[in-house]
């Protein structure tokens, strides 16, 4: 299972783990895979606290960051943060707002306490990412920054190349993927529609070896609804030099989820998901629920662009946070379709372990059927 990025991370299996919990990245690292640290929605202050802990848990065993900078965006062009901030404000209609509110109030979900006002927080733009490379390259067991929404900027990839890091980018089409190729990445992450988060429409199996063929030498690892070791036997098989997991760290017992949210992932089914741009602005596969229908029901507003949509949802996301148990029917789950495998709760190392027994067992079972004379 040592893949070429494997040996250049200098890691034991070719799983690669995306999650916010900084507690996920530290074991499945430990375990022998790498942890990548989802930073898009931390402060520059914030992420320097996160890094430091998984630093003092890892020795120097490697892990990596994620961050959000889309390939359009409202006001992309601004390069001053408080113009930004009052372009993208000023994008947002009162009638969204008004909605938004409505939505969580029909639900029973109360409103913050006097004072608790949540503050709108700007995210997915180059000028709030970039902070935020800034701290991670000062770590030195950060071996990798990936990009979770189209090819970073060029600034950006020389930055992160010349200080010894490997740069890569998620892409949905085998087109994305030719841009990431022109821009020179170290790696590529083809992304199924199957998978949580922000994800396109094409199947992993369709997808995984179109975009290995635009690859040529640059590795892909594969993603989109992945959570088991035979999966990543076919991912292998299908030329991918690894696998980049999200949604089954979800449930593990390190992760931050809370048992609200845990419980709804462990009751659904692989059908009960859906791609809606109802809290980021783009694309995200989540648990259907009274939220997204809400957003996706005629005559009510259509979701905004980001960032001005996922600016418009952080009060709703405060609410949802403060009261997770009322909050049930309109709790934003980003999840895979592998969330009908998601029945019970089991330790990040376990996991790992299970994709690595998964994955013996399936190659195992392959080459039994091999007719040798």
């Amino acid at each position: 299972m040592r893949t070429e990025i494997c040996k250049k991370l200098r890691i034991e299996f070719p799983i690669f783990a995306f999650t916010h919990c900084r507690d996920v990245v530290a074991a499945v690292t430990n375990a022998g895979g790498i942890g990548v640290l989802g930073a898009t929605g931390f402060s520059p202050e914030q992420l320097e606290v996160e890094l430091n802990w998984i630093d003092s848990k890892v020795g120097d065993k490697p892990y990596g960051v994620d961050i959000i900078i889309p390939n359009k965006y409202e006001g992309q062009d601004v390069r001053d943060p408080e113009k930004m901030m009052s372009i993208v404000q000023a994008a947002i209609p009162q009638r969204h707002r008004d909605f938004a509110r409505q939505l969580l109030d029909d639900n029973g979900v109360p409103s913050l306490p006097e004072g608790k006002k949540v503050e709108e927080h700007m995210s997915m733009t180059q000028l709030t990412a970039a902070p935020l490379i800034d701290i991670a390259l000062q770590h030195d067991n950060v071996k990798l920054i990936a990009n979770a929404l189209g090819t970073p900027p060029p600034e950006i990839v020389k930055q992160i190349q010349d200080s010894g890091r490997l740069v890569g980018a998620l892409c949905g089409k085998p087109k994305h993927a030719q841009h990431h190729v022109d821009a020179g990445l170290d790696f590529i992450i083809a992304q199924g529609g199957e998978g949580g988060g922000h994800t396109g429409d094409i199947g992993s199996v369709v997808l995984w070896p179109e975009v290995v063929k635009v690859a040529g030498d640059i590795p892909v690892l594969a993603a989109g609804g992945v959570g088991t070791g035979e999966q990543m036997a076919a991912a292998l098989a299908l030329g991918a030099q690894g696998v980049w997991s999200g949604s089954i760290w979800l449930t593990v017992t390190e992760a931050e989820t809370s048992q609200t949210v845990k419980d709804l992932m462990f009751d659904a089914t692989s059908s009960d998901t859906v791609r809606s741009r109802s809290f980021t602005g783009k694309s995200v596969r989540m648990l259907r629920n009274a939220w997204t229908e809400g957003w996706e029901t005629e005559d009510n507003p259509e979701p905004l662009g980001a960032p001005m949509q996922m600016m418009l949802t952080s009060e709703s996301v405060g609410r949802i946070l403060r009261y997770p148990d009322q909050a049930k029917a309109v709790s934003f789950a980003p999840v895979g379709q592998i969330v009908g495998k998601m029945t019970s709760t089991i330790s990040a190392k376990d996991q790992v372990m299970e994709m690595v027994t998964g994955y013996l067992d399936a190659t195992e079972r392959l080459t039994g059927l091999l007719e040798l004379e």
